[in-house]
């Protein structure tokens, strides 16, 4: 462990000086006042990068729009001009079926600092000598002289045709592009996010579209009461089983769904329903593909990458940006500009952020929660000032914007204010949540479950920094794990759904747990909740997409979203709770409240009882203990009722609730509430109660 930080008083006074925001950081976490210099520096870095970007290019508004000269474009006089930087290459040139592939006939002229240009006027007769749909390529000649046939990387569509191995660069520039119809939505005030893979959304063992998620997956998830939805493999990416999380080409939409116009047409649709939609960017590593990426773009193994062995993700196999590389900067800014200016996109689940904020990227780390782990040497603090100048982007030009932080590590300050010497995220995932209910099912028993531990994990985030808790997402649904559904019903799911059979232990408790272990992550676990596509109703099979492994097959890479329809089918059972469940959210706003107070955590009769909204929450996880009469605490006097009970019947619950009870609260303090009432808690039960003498 690294010795203790030393903040004398005069430092403490410098840094608070120079950070307007972090005497009220030290304020809320007084912890890490010893680290005051730390956020004194990023912040300068952060504003020294945003000045010399001033100076040097009149601002971050106009550096962000590299994608407007950078790549190839149409001028007004119908010809092109195409901006390249290769600062390794000896030669670059343009080439095409417009040329019948010379690959030497249109050389781009060299200019400072790394960069090519070239202008090709139009036809005599002013018609486009690249026309819309063209097929292109920027020819390199090296150093050493070999001669590189590559993609732009700012190439906005390309394309893989049948049997090639290899993609084709498409200039998109139809005559009549998307116009945005709908206007986007508000920042909701609770988040609830549906985890979309658009090529998995049929129940048809092929890649499904653009078109066939508009039509037929936005519908279900209105109906489901998610508000939101994030989008997982969007930006191209070679290879379809690495879960676009390999990306090839950073501005292109991937072809394999369909056209840029249909996914424009997709993000429209949402926002006609009142549906945010955030994109998966992948800005931690790049793939090392060069044929199709932009890996050895000039030749070199540098350019967009750090050199040598700094520049290799030891366990992804993929290329590392040099964060403080001005292109570079030019180059992921404007990317993040073009998904929100272009796709209309609200915002960004960024990936892969604790690879990107330390050196040691993760790797053989356990992250104790020892505020030394987040300061020092190991902390790229290029990566951080990029993430900060990225979420300074994105809220400055959509203050409405939603960035979410994949990271692990659980750095300090990395959802507060950049004033504060923040990094400027929204919201981080909880990723502790899924792998505590995993820890449970694999390892212990029903009656072994420790509600304490529970709580614990549910609760422990930072103080107003907010989180996104989920039971499960992508991760778990891929093979070689399970989903929640897998690990509690396993081969029954197969053979004992339909309710033509009596339950069977194994998926009478499935179910049951399911519910559960859904509303307590929900209500309890964060300030906005997640669930992967397909897993709100349990979806019986794991995902794997198409590889030599698996025989290229399909069959594992779809969602079976007809199962919830078959009314003779016990999905429909999970599917009814989680849209009541989300319904609920929206009405009483959990989500956006305070976090809950939990007035009962008891190990024996397996009892969580909390507060949220003006709701109070009871989990009863015995597997055969039901309690009459049992008492709960409450902070508030009147009649209750009960508004979500997972055990009607309607969620394949056995109806053990009289829905027409009233509960009246006496002042009778029980567990540090003024109040308390008296409830029959069956086993296996979730119940939300609702005081009715209240105004909604």
């Amino acid at each position: 462990m690294a010795a203790p930080a030393d903040c004398s008083e005069a430092a403490l006074a410098a840094a608070l000086a120079d950070v307007p925001g972090l005497a009220r950081l030290l304020e809320i976490d007084p912890y890490l006042k010893p680290y005051a210099p730390d956020f004194q520096r990023r912040y300068k870095r952060f504003n020294q990068t945003l000045d010399d970007i001033g100076k040097n290019e009149g601002g971050i508004d106009k550096f962000s729009r590299g994608y407007e000269s950078f790549g190839v474009h149409r001028c007004a006089d119908g010809g092109l001009y195409c901006k390249e930087w290769a600062p390794g290459a000896e030669g670059v040139f343009l080439t095409g079926d417009f040329n019948d592939w010379n690959p030497f006939s249109y050389p781009y002229k060299k200019l400072d600092y790394g960069k090519w240009d070239l202008y090709i006027p139009p036809k005599q007769d002013k018609s486009l000598l690249v026309p819309h749909g063209s097929k292109l390529k920027v020819v390199i000649r090296s150093k050493s002289g070999e001669i590189l046939y590559r993609i732009s990387p700012w190439a906005k569509y390309v394309v893989r045709e049948s049997d090639n191995v290899n993609y084709d660069w498409i200039h998109w520039d139809p005559e009549q592009p998307y116009k945005f119809k709908h206007s986007r939505p508000k920042k909701p005030r609770s988040l609830r996010i549906y985890e979309s893979h658009v090529g998995i959304s049929s129940h048809e063992g092929k890649v499904a579209s653009y078109k066939h998620f508009t039509c037929n997956v936005l519908p279900r998830i209105k109906g489901l009461g998610y508000n939101c939805i994030q989008l997982m493999a969007i930006m191209e990416h070679a290879y379809y089983a690495s879960f676009g999380y390999q990306i090839t080409s950073f501005f292109a939409a991937s072809s394999r769904y369909g056209t840029p116009e249909e996914l424009k047409e997709l993000v429209d649709t949402a926002h006609s329903m009142g549906i945010t939609v955030l994109l998966d960017v992948v800005h931690s590593h790049a793939s090392k593909n060069s044929d199709d990426g932009l890996n050895m773009f000039d030749g070199t193994d540098s350019c967009y990458f750090h050199s040598g062995p700094r520049g290799t993700h030891d366990l992804w196999d993929s290329r590392l940006f040099i964060y403080s590389s001005w292109e570079v900067l030019r180059f992921l800014l404007s990317n993040i500009r073009w998904w929100l200016e272009e796709y209309g996109f609200d915002g960004f689940r960024f990936d892969g952020v604790t690879s990107m904020l330390y050196h040691h990227h993760g790797i053989g780390e356990g992250f104790s929660g020892d505020y030394h782990e987040y300061f020092g040497l190991q902390v790229d603090e290029d990566a951080l000032t990029y993430l900060m100048l990225a979420n300074h982007l994105i809220h400055t030009l959509y203050p409405d914007s939603i960035t979410i932080a994949e990271d692990v590590s659980g750095m300090p300050a990395l959802c507060s204010p950049i004033s504060q010497g923040g990094g400027g995220f929204d919201y981080r995932l909880a990723m502790a949540i899924p792998d505590k209910w995993i820890q449970l099912l694999k390892e212990f028993k029903d009656e072994d479950w420790n509600m304490g531990n529970i709580v614990y994990t549910l609760t422990n985030r930072r103080y107003l920094e907010k989180c996104i808790a989920y039971a499960e997402s992508h991760d778990q649904a891929l093979v070689g794990d399970k989903s929640l559904a897998f690990w509690l019903m396993d081969a029954e799911m197969y053979t004992n759904m339909s309710v033509l059979t009596p339950f069977t232990p194994v998926i009478d408790r499935g179910i049951q747990l399911h519910k559960m272990i859904r509303l307590i992550t929900h209500a309890l676990g964060g300030e906005g909740y997640l669930n992967f596509m397909g897993n709100e109703f349990g979806h019986p099979e794991w995902l794997d997409f198409p590889r030599k492994g698996n025989n290229e097959s399909y069959h594992y890479a779809r969602r079976q979203f007809h199962l919830t329809d078959d009314h003779l089918l016990r999905y429909k059972f999970l599917n009814n709770f989680d849209r009541d469940m989300n319904k609920l959210e929206e009405r009483c706003g959990w989500l956006s409240a305070p976090q809950a107070f939990v007035s009962e955590k008891h190990e024996d009769n397996k009892i969580i009882a909390f507060e949220r909204a003006g709701l109070l929450f009871i989990f009863n996880f015995h597997p055969n203990k039901s309690y009459t009469d049992y008492r709960v605490g409450t902070t508030l006097p009147g009649k209750f009722k009960i508004v979500l009970d997972s055990d009607a019947a309607e969620y394949g619950g056995h109806q053990r609730l009289d829905h027409n009870t009233d509960f009246f609260s006496e002042p009778y303090e029980h567990n540090g509430r003024p109040y308390s009432l008296l409830v029959y808690i069956p086993s296996r039960v979730a119940l939300v109660l609702q005081n009715v003498d209240l105004p909604n």
